[in-house]
């Protein structure tokens, strides 16, 4: 998981994971082994106690922000998500959906599919909808719409957040006015933890840098906190558009475990703000018991969920086949691009 979320990570800006368990105890002190790529099993991160769905929606019934954070594409992350999305909404039905899946200029075509006003295929089509839309959001999309739920394309634009990684945070004031005025202020607040982790993800993967490497690294990151103020800065205009409402907000893991990233800009930016994070772990087969030691601080509360297939053995077919899925195309230009 994090091999590819490093490798896509700096293709991407450098050019630039379910159904829990159903148990018949609220809360419980033991548990296997989730025994499908579909399960997943939530413990409380402190003490380690097991939780059903609704147990930890009784939990979570005041918090303002909850944070569900997902491996993408795992299809154990997306069912949880629904799950604890419809048992929020029975403890807490005004609720609002903030998506990292869909980008902040999408956000009249999310508007106009909840409205009635677009079929499912044209909302996918004009939001720019993940490929794996209909699998693994359709559900939460589904949800609010059926409910009448505003639903928050939280993320920063992709074609900005390409440029920043390509030529750095200067590019944010090039852009017209009205497209920088949908941006936050601060667009590249920082926590020093955040960096270090971002630092060790991406030197990680990489032998020793040179000059232009750095630089390359620098702005990837710049990206990244691009994304992250933004979908910190989206989640709090929903708070005050809907300030009664509990936000809901699904988003890559790395973007909020360890309570870093966009769960730190939101301590930062409203600290009387209360956020849970809820994070996923991969429990291997060949872990043995819960590996919760290892991983308490990733989350308020934590799934645990079988890991994925391995996608490739050959490290050359994998390498060719990331930088074939994050080519940009050669259309795609920023202005004083040098590449």
């Amino acid at each position: 998981m994090k091999s590819l979320f490093i490798t896509a990570l700096a293709l991407l800006t450098g050019t630039l994971a379910g159904c829990a368990t159903a148990f018949h105890s609220s809360e419980s002190n033991t548990g296997a082994r989730p025994e499908t790529l579909y399960e997943a099993q939530l413990v409380d991160a402190n003490s380690g106690t097991q939780l059903s769905v609704d147990a930890l929606a009784q939990r979570l019934a005041h918090t303002d922000i909850v944070v569900i954070g997902e491996y993408h594409g795992h299809q154990a992350a997306h069912l949880l998500q629904s799950r604890i999305q419809a048992a929020l909404y029975r403890q807490h039905p005004l609720q609002v959906l903030s998506m990292e899946q869909f980008n902040l200029d999408s956000q009249a075509a999310v508007d106009a599919y909840l409205s009635g006003k677009t079929g499912e295929t044209e909302f996918i089509e004009d939001s720019g909808a993940w490929d794996n839309y209909r699998a693994s959001y359709r559900p939460l999309v589904e949800f609010a719409r059926q409910h009448g739920l505003p639903v928050v394309a939280a993320n920063a634009p992709a074609a900005i957040v390409r440029c920043v990684g390509r030529t750095g945070p200067d590019y944010l004031n090039k852009l017209p006015a009205n497209e920088r005025a949908q941006l936050p202020s601060d667009a590249f607040l920082d926590t020093p933890a955040y960096r270090e982790k971002f630092n060790a993800a991406i030197n990680s993967s990489h032998s020793a840098a040179n000059d232009a490497m750095s630089e390359r690294m620098h702005n990837t990151y710049q990206a990244q906190l691009l994304r992250d103020n933004t979908m910190a800065n989206r989640i709090l205009e929903a708070r005050k558009a809907h300030p009664n409402a509990q936000i809901i907000h699904t988003t890559g893991t790395f973007h909020s475990e360890e309570h870093l990233g966009t769960v730190a800009l939101l301590s930062q930016r409203a600290p009387d703000v209360s956020v849970a994070v809820i994070s996923p772990v991969v429990w291997p087969a060949d872990a043995g018991k819960m590996p919760l030691q290892k991983n308490r601080l990733k989350g308020d509360y934590l799934y645990f969920i079988q890991p994925l297939p391995q996608e490739f053995l050959d490290e050359d077919r994998e390498h060719k086949a990331m930088s074939a899925r994050f080519r940009r195309p050669n259309i795609e230009t920023c202005e004083g691009d040098t590449l």
